[in-house]
């Protein structure tokens, strides 16, 4: 009996020591806010090689807005130090095609005013670029008669032209991959045949028809598209469906557009802003199927990359502020749904 005792004394103090000895770990951890938990991989040359591949090959294609490394002042003093990857360019999923700069453009220019300061957000962009084959964008809301432009460009062909040369030298001088037009005039003058010439100023440098057919012209929109004549100039056309929730929804919206864009140009997209928790809401399939791959109930991001329009292969899917879905795990949900739409081979 004292020799049974003896043991397990010995037993519950290795195991009390076991305990502390993580607590500790676990403390220190914590205290550090270490940026190796969910650190990003790393992987060999051929591994990315064979990445850049998959981006240039036909595919559907993942588009995100991604504002996680800027704030409201366009500066964060901590990037280095910040305990979420989610928050860093060095943390976007690899398979992530489109990145739209919502949280301004990466400088290393203190006093640039276009630009967002943030020098080690500006390395970690240029490495997702090159290594990793991600598009960076520069993205605005086109409203001619904002108030931080306070009369800046005049209400005439003069002033388009201005405001055009504006955005085309932000592309240029920071060596961006081209430029998402968000199109929410809102009755803002820059809309409908103006919008036009200023899309045909654009389309001279960027786009399709342009002197640089590498460089991506992009507009997004939510419930206002648009005039057909934007189409022989932009690389795709990015909706905000935000919020539907069934394959029917989806086909409404396209069908309000699909006169003029091909399937093959056009994108539907979630907002993270709101559903990052959960993947989105409820979706049904066109066939009335309500459930996902692994038996759970089906999400509107993975029903979007999993819907197609009746008319064809859409161009893909996206999310805006896709980067909060780090927070649950890293990336479950744009995981999934990239796997929805091009699965791996195995």
């Amino acid at each position: 009996m004292n020799k049974i005792l003896y043991t397990n004394r010995l037993l519950i103090c290795a195991v009390l020591l076991a305990v502390a000895a993580i607590y500790t770990s676990c403390k220190k951890q914590n205290e550090e806010q270490a940026l190796s938990v969910q650190k990003p991989y790393t992987y060999n040359d051929q591994y990315y090689k064979n990445l850049r591949a998959y981006k240039a090959s036909p595919h559907q294609v993942f588009y995100g807005w991604f504002a996680g490394y800027g704030n409201k002042e366009g500066v964060i003093a901590d990037y280095k130090q910040s305990a979420s990857w989610g928050e860093h360019f060095a943390g976007l999923p690899d398979s992530l095609d489109f990145c739209s700069l919502w949280g301004g453009i990466p400088s290393l220019k203190k006093n640039d005013s276009v630009s967002t300061y943030n020098p080690i957000a500006y390395g970690e962009m240029r490495k997702a670029m090159e290594v990793r084959g991600i598009k960076m964008l520069a993205v605005e809301i086109t409203r001619i008669q904002k108030p931080q432009f306070k009369g800046r460009y005049p209400l005439n062909d003069e002033g388009i032209q201005a405001y055009a040369q504006w955005l085309i030298n932000q592309v240029k001088d920071n060596d961006l991959d081209g430029l998402d037009l968000d199109y929410e005039p809102e009755g803002d003058w820059l809309q409908n045949e103006n919008f036009n010439k200023f899309i045909e100023i654009l389309g001279k440098e960027f786009g399709p028809k342009s002197s640089n057919p590498d460089k991506y012209l992009v507009i997004d929109y939510y419930n206002q598209a648009p005039l057909k004549e934007v189409e022989p100039y932009i690389n795709l056309l990015v909706n905000q469906a935000y919020g539907i929730g069934s394959a029917s929804g989806l086909q409404s919206r396209y069908n309000g557009v699909s006169s003029w864009c091909p399937p093959g140009k056009y994108i539907v997209t979630e907002t993270f802003g709101d559903y990052w928790q959960t993947g989105g809401v409820a979706f049904t399939e066109a066939d009335g199927n309500t459930l996902s791959a692994n038996g759970r109930r089906l999400m509107s991001l993975e029903g979007m990359a999993r819907w197609n329009p009746t008319q064809g292969a859409k161009a893909g899917w996206g999310a805006f502020y896709f980067e909060r879905d780090y927070n649950n795990g890293p990336f479950p949900f744009v995981r999934a749904s990239i796997q929805a739409a091009n699965p791996a081979i195995r």
